[in-house]
């Protein structure tokens, strides 16, 4: 049976580190007792075995262009973005991905397209990048546990991908899905969700010039622990829809299931979309607590704007929809 990941505490008590406690409280477990707590059977030996970090730094991206809306804000350093990171498929706790996804390959990658378009099958990813001119965007990222990076990702506008597949009228929305591999990603062998990770956009939204399919950060291509080889970024939206190691793509005309509303609907929308006015059940959306150096330092809150600070160019697309309804 699907456990609950979290469980219900007073707002009082609420910090950007014991949001994450599930029942069993597997979070305040780290390395190789994490493992323990997650797999079960045999986890000294096979902690042993799955602690293999991914460390080496992934290759320079070249001819990376420069976007002119990109934020003005302080990045969040290297070392942060790529060891603070929730990616459940690799494990709960923040320093997880990094920690234990040395053994995912995300090389040769294929993407299987289906459902309302013209033009479907299976990709090779490679492929799909021909032609294709990576961009640096630097983004805001707003967390849904109320934490928040500036990130300089690489990557290009999904439309430019979606509209080679020929999406028909009746496409009204587009699913993602994330590759499962428990040989590779630890966590898909815990019952903390029903693998795999799926996400979903309206198709407008999929179309918008701020979406963004990302291959690398810091002008080098994704490592694991990010997100390699392909992910979403969908910045006006918590950070939870932007899935990771995406495999399979499908349009569809009715609005998908996505993997954290199914879990907890109470909790997490299909929509999704940055907004202070509407808290979470049990903590403010008010402000948020930007990553700074030290991977779990944070410095003063920091007010939170509505659609993370791109209201100006997304919000027409919620007209006339009761806000609340967009959590």
């Amino acid at each position: 049976m699907r456990q609950r990941l979290f469980e219900p505490i007073p707002s009082s008590e609420i910090t950007p580190e014991s949001v994450y406690l599930d029942r069993r409280t597997v979070l305040r477990g780290l390395g190789a007792g994490l493992v323990t707590s997650l797999v079960g059977c045999d986890g000294k030996a096979e902690a042993r075995a799955e602690v293999m970090p991914s460390a080496t730094m992934p290759a320079a991206i070249p001819n990376l262009k420069t976007w002119p809306g990109s934020s003005q804000e302080t990045k969040t350093s290297y070392r942060d973005v790529t060891g603070y990171n929730n990616f459940y498929e690799f494990g709960t706790a923040k320093g997880d991905p990094a920690l234990r996804s040395g053994r995912f390959k995300p090389k040769p990658w294929t993407v299987e397209v289906s459902g309302e378009a013209e033009v479907t099958g299976r990709f090779d990813l490679d492929d799909l990048l021909k032609g294709i001119t990576l961009e640096e965007r630097i983004y805001r990222l707003r967390c849904v546990e109320a934490w928040s990076m500036v990130v300089p990702w690489n990557g290009f506008p999904l439309a430019t991908l979606l509209n080679r597949f020929k999406p028909t009228s009746k496409a009204k929305y587009v699913r993602f899905e994330t590759i499962q591999r428990p040989a590779e990603m630890p966590g898909q062998r815990s019952a903390i969700m029903d693998w795999p990770y799926q996400e979903g956009l309206r198709i407008d939204e999929a179309m918008h010039p701020l979406t963004l399919l990302a291959v690398g950060v810091y002008g080098r291509w994704l490592p694991n622990q990010n997100g390699a080889p392909l992910r979403l970024v969908v910045p006006w939206k918590y950070g939870f829809k932007s899935i990771k190691s995406i495999v399979r793509i499908r349009f569809t005309e009715s609005q998908p299931h996505t993997s954290w509303s199914d879990m907890a609907p109470d909790e997490y929308g299909f929509y999704a979309n940055v907004n202070p006015a509407v808290d979470h059940p049990r903590w403010s959306q008010a402000s948020e607590r930007r990553i700074a150096e030290g991977v779990s330092v944070f410095k003063s809150r920091i007010e939170t704007r509505p659609f993370n600070g791109y209201a100006e160019q997304v919000a027409s697309m919620y007209a006339g929809l009761d806000p609340k309804t967009l959590y």
